[in-house]
């Protein structure tokens, strides 16, 4: 009884950051804002998800399979959405009128960047 209760908060609580995902998705404008909450709400929700059947199911093989799915989705989820970033900031050019891109410098002072498409670079 215990193991179903502990099964239902994590697969509750894994729906939920799933829900908020998907209205975050809807809700922030720019592309970027999109991919980060994806990316970040994703990889939780589906980690609880798939904990809560792990909890059910117990200490079977069914268990170490779905421990192999957690550790895939941990290490492809976010490389996938960093490629997918990077391509948002080579190919759009307006990206600079509603990004601000910024690094520290070597003295620890923040510049702002103007990052070029690859359309710029080839113009200029």
């Amino acid at each position: 009884m215990l193991r179903i209760i502990i099964a239902a908060l994590l697969m509750l609580a894994g729906l939920f950051v799933l829900g908020v995902a998907t209205i975050g998705i809807f809700r922030f404008s720019t592309m970027l804002n999109r991919i980060h909450i994806a990316a970040k709400c994703d990889t939780l929700g589906a980690l609880l998800v798939l904990s809560s059947l792990i909890v059910l199911s117990g200490m079977t093989i069914f268990s170490l399979k779905l421990l192999l799915v957690i550790i895939f989705l941990w290490l492809s989820n976010p490389v996938s959405s960093h490629l997918v970033a990077r391509a948002e900031v080579k190919t759009n050019p307006d990206l600079n009128k509603i990004c601000d891109f910024m690094r520290f410098d070597e003295q620890g002072n923040l510049i702002k960047l103007n990052i070029k498409t690859d359309d710029e670079v080839s113009a200029s």
